[in-house]
């Protein structure tokens, strides 16, 4: 299974690197929308606690970050409606071995695509944007990671019961687009009605950007390290347990067959 999966996700790679218009699409939206926004708020938008004129672009950039993380998600699994497509799917899934390594590989070479297109834009906001430490950086990493791998997943259910591109981009952003919305990324759940809290905090987008925020104001040295590993232990087991939960579903949605179509 091992040797299946590492096979599958050096295939995403390479096939990535050949598709480098895959970069533009995954890293330019979200980072229009981050400068956009974030310069058109300006000292209209001051979260709580801030006190500095760039504080809703220090605000919105894990969100940007969570942001360039489903877009990739999106772009890397529908390579799943593309092999079965072009016949490279049903020739694995007939191969002597598990299925369990082409789950694994599929979501583990978008992850990896993903990770290092985010950590990228990570490094150059540490420079510009966010203060940042070595050790924090490696925080925002695993957290990041397990992110990736969850979303990856959840683009990997769908795109394994859809035949077509176009219905995966749409149902994709009428999913994933309102969660990021409601994760925290674009404004602070404090100031939302009830009915929108209770709603942000079931979304377990909410608690991997809030994750990500902890590790992110780290690195600023605006949190000690005891108060860090306290704050981010909840959204960081929600965050496991959702990609364990992807990878589960997925294992089991490779063994049930698709309406009659090998699977």
């Amino acid at each position: 299974m091992i040797l299946a999966a590492l096979s599958l996700t050096q295939r995403e790679i390479v096939r990535f690197l050949r598709q480098r218009s895959r970069v533009v699409g995954a890293l330019a939206p979200p980072l229009l929308f981050w400068f956009l926004i974030g310069s058109g708020l300006g000292e209209s938008f001051r979260p709580a606690g801030a006190t500095t004129a760039t504080s809703s672009m220090q605000f919105l950039f894990p969100g940007t970050l969570l942001l360039i993380m489903l877009f990739t998600a999106i772009f890397s699994t529908i390579s799943v409606i593309e092999d079965r497509r072009e016949g490279f799917l049903q020739s694995v899934l007939v191969a002597p071995g598990s299925r369990s390594g082409l789950v694994l590989g599929k979501i583990l070479g978008g992850t990896v695509l993903a990770l290092v297109q985010v950590l990228l834009v990570l490094a150059i906001g540490a420079l510009f944007v966010q203060d940042t430490t070595w050790s924090s950086f490696l925080m925002s990493a695993l957290v990041l990671f397990v992110v990736g791998f969850g979303f990856t997943g959840l683009g990997f259910l769908l795109a394994w019961r859809l035949d077509s591109t176009q219905g995966f981009h749409a149902i994709m952003n009428l999913l994933l687009m309102p969660m990021w919305i409601l994760s925290g990324a674009l404004f602070p759940a404090n100031g939302a009605p009830a009915w929108l809290r209770f709603v942000m905090t079931v979304n377990p987008m909410s608690h991997a950007l809030e994750a990500l925020r902890q590790t992110i104001a780290a690195g600023s040295g605006a949190m000690a390290a005891g108060a860090l590993m306290t704050s981010i232990t909840l959204p960081l087991v929600v965050s496991i347990a959702f990609a364990l939960a992807m990878l589960g579903a997925g294992l089991w949605l490779v063994q049930v067959p698709r309406g009659g179509q090998l699977s």
